[in-house]
């Protein structure tokens, strides 16, 4: 058997809803994944008389398509899609079957109306968070479009063709056999690579907005909702909706909510946003703010131009890169930023941790579970990580902390090859042979697009007074953007609710 008990009955729910009859074609050898596959394979056939299997030849062994009777519906999963997979598998079910997926009619127009052939495959790992996204909206696109056609290949079942095909970070989409795109994407993100975008016209035609809240993340939900509340014309622009929650695995400190995921959590704060009269132009990046006879023009990337009587800025942070030789040209080719997603690409192999806080050593005692051996790089003459996890990582015998240690270069050829680092006491240099290296040395705010007009302080995050104010009349900001001590979830989101009563309370008065 290869589903537990709690899983198979959550199952059964979920396949009483099939809505018509479904062939699973099997390509199955004698190895193990091919055999647990099957297992798996036979198990869901037998829970449901609407799901029945036959042998084939597809391009992969082991693998399986998921079909309508008589018609090959281009969702195909190479390996078996168990943990963080599992939900794809059984949305691919359900939609093959003819259930409609829950996406707006607007977005199931525009995949339908894509013409041409495109053949996607994601490489993935089944503990990696981000990657069940891109799967299901591929899945989703191959059943709405006879032209699409979607694999997901697990990287540790086809763990050649993955090194072979230079996979070194995933999610890892390939279009008609070309790299396309890494990381995670959401419907919209993939559809804006191959389908035009809206033109700049569009939002330069948009009349003036009351608040216009720059950034999708927790801080930029939140401050919209209490905007929309008081009901004023809100708008929202986010360069990704969700934002760096999205990259966030395990989320055990929003209060109220003992557990949860970063992308599910992004999804509930869409959800939320959506249930308001809020427009939200999501994919779209701000490059400028002026102010110009008390109103704000932000303009975009695409050389649109939106108006607005405040504005709340909540860009947020993303991962501060170590800036040494190496770093840039081999990021996604052994240089990594998500443990939880890449770690199983670097099995039995030996890597870095940079960084010695409580995030660094969470990356190394993580990846001490997968990988032959941890190297952690601390600049700092002691570790910055607490206590508990300190003793956690000296316990274990795979991992070997440098203190004081300046990184200098990320090595290789065609992947990361080794790092260099000098010991700050001695000034020796050293280096250590290995093939990955994960940075995790904090965050930077999203602030170089601002001009200096604004306030800000000497790592570039926005000073702002009680109300969220900043140093500009009307302008507000909110998040891990702004110089508030202390960057958690559940801080970004009452930052971003002071921020829209403090906007309110401008605009009553002015």
């Amino acid at each position: 058997m290869m589903l537990e008990a709690d899983i198979k009955a959550q199952l059964n729910q979920y396949l009483e809803l099939l809505e018509s009859d479904i062939v699973l074609k099997v390509s199955a050898g004698s190895d193990k994944v091919s055999k647990d596959m099957l297992a798996l394979v036979e198990e869901l056939a037998s829970m449901s008389s609407k799901i029945t299997f036959e042998e084939a030849q597809l391009s992969r062994t082991p693998s399986f398509s998921v079909n309508r009777v008589g018609e090959d519906t281009g969702v195909t999963f190479a390996g078996i899609p168990l943990g963080h997979e599992f939900t794809s598998l059984v949305l691919a079910l359900l939609q093959v079957s003819g259930r409609a997926p829950k996406v707006d009619q607007s977005v199931i127009d525009q995949v339908k109306n894509i013409k041409g052939e495109y053949n996607f495959e994601t490489y993935v790992s089944l503990s990696c968070h981000n990657c069940p996204d891109v799967v299901q909206a591929l899945n989703m696109m191959s059943v709405l479009n006879p032209g699409i056609t979607h694999t997901m290949i697990d990287g540790a079942a086809f763990k050649e063709e993955a090194e072979s095909k230079n996979v070194m970070a995933v999610p890892s989409l390939h279009l008609n056999g070309e790299f396309l795109s890494g990381g995670r994407m959401t419907l919209e993100e993939i559809l804006d690579k191959i389908v035009e975008g809206p033109s700049a016209e569009e939002f330069t035609d948009k009349d003036p907005y009351d608040v216009l809240v720059v950034g999708g993340g927790p801080a930029g939900a939140s401050a919209a909702i209490y905007a929309a509340r008081k009901g004023i014309r809100t708008g929202v622009v986010a360069e990704r909706f969700g934002g760096q929650v999205l990259d966030t695995m395990s989320i055990e400190n929003f209060i109220s909510v003992s557990s949860t995921e970063g992308p599910k959590l992004a999804a509930s704060l869409e959800e939320h946003v959506k249930d308001y009269d809020i427009d939200v132009m999501n994919l779209q990046r701000a490059s400028s703010l002026e102010k110009n006879d008390g109103m704000f023009e932000l303009g975009l990337d695409n050389g649109g131009v939106l108006k607005s009587k405040s504005v709340i800025i909540s860009t947020g942070a993303r991962w501060r890169q170590v800036g040494v030789p190496g770093e840039e040209e081999f990021k996604n080719k052994g240089v990594a930023y998500c443990p939880h997603c890449d770690g199983p690409l670097f099995e039995g192999k030996d890597v870095a941790v940079i960084g010695g806080g409580n995030s660094g050593i969470e990356a190394a005692i993580d990846l001490a579970g997968i990988v032959k051996h941890v190297t952690v790089l601390e600049f700092a003459s002691e570790l910055k990580a607490d206590q508990v996890l300190q003793e956690r990582a000296n316990s274990l015998p795979n991992i070997t902390i440098h203190t004081n240690a300046q990184t200098t270069e990320i090595t290789g050829d065609a992947n990361v090859n080794g790092i260099t680092y000098v010991d700050r006491e001695t000034g020796q240099e050293n280096h250590v042979k290995l093939e990955g290296v994960f940075v995790q040395i904090g965050l930077v705010p999203n602030t170089e697009w601002l001009d200096e007009s604004i306030e800000r302080n000497q790592i570039g995050e926005i000073v702002v007074d009680k109300r969220n104010a900043t140093s500009i009349p009307g302008l507000f900001a909110a998040g891990d953007v702004t110089d508030v001590p202390y960057n958690q979830i559940i801080i970004s989101m009452g930052t971003g609710a002071n921020a829209a009563l403090g906007a309110f309370d401008y605009l009553i008065r002015n």
